[in-house]
């Protein structure tokens, strides 16, 4: 079974990450919410609080498949400075592991140069930050191991190319439907 990390800053837009999750959980899949706050509690850029699953220290990246980075600010800035993250997701692009990224987050991966020659997407704004990318502005953007994507109002679809990497057509097909998603 695949296993994902999701790192959790505080100030990340609660939609992208926890959509994720949700979606992920209900294809069976295990995903691992990871807070770079040294602790496990998390307050999202909306005020919502929650609590992620392990504290960057607690967690074991060797387990993880796929590694996911939601965006909100100032969460995409605390992410983009977190050492931890900078080598997780470095690490996990030159293994050929997914990495993924919405919203404000892929800027973190092109900081990381990560997203060079590869296409990408992120929210409106963000795109001279995806350096080294060729830049697309669809709402989602597959690309080999590197998944990224617009915004809030794109997570659905975002988290169902997770599990689609992990899945085929038909389980997708299957979570979308019991979410009453129309593409």
């Amino acid at each position: 079974m695949s296993r994902i990390g999701i790192f959790m800053a505080d100030g990340c837009e609660e939609i992208e990450g926890l959509t994720v999750v949700d979606v992920v959980r209900r294809a069976k899949m295990e995903i691992v919410m990871i807070s770079v706050s040294g602790k496990k509690e998390v307050t999202g850029s909306h005020g919502i609080t929650f609590l992620a699953d392990e504290t960057a220290a607690e967690a074991d990246y060797g387990e993880l498949d796929g590694i996911v980075l939601p965006g909100g600010m100032p969460g995409t800035l605390a992410l983009g400075e977190d050492e931890t993250v900078n080598t997780v997701i470095r690490e996990f692009a030159a293994e050929g592991k997914l990495v993924c990224a919405i919203c404000a987050a892929p800027s973190v991966l092109g900081a990381a140069g990560i997203l060079n020659g590869k296409c990408a997407t992120c929210h409106p704004g963000f795109e001279e930050k995806l350096t080294g990318a060729v830049v697309r502005g669809d709402d989602v953007v597959v690309d080999a191991n590197i998944i990224t994507s617009r915004g809030m109002g794109t997570a659905i679809p975002f988290a169902l190319e997770i599990v689609r990497y992990f899945a085929d057509d038909a389980a997708v097909e299957q979570i979308r439907k019991g979410l009453v998603y129309k593409s």
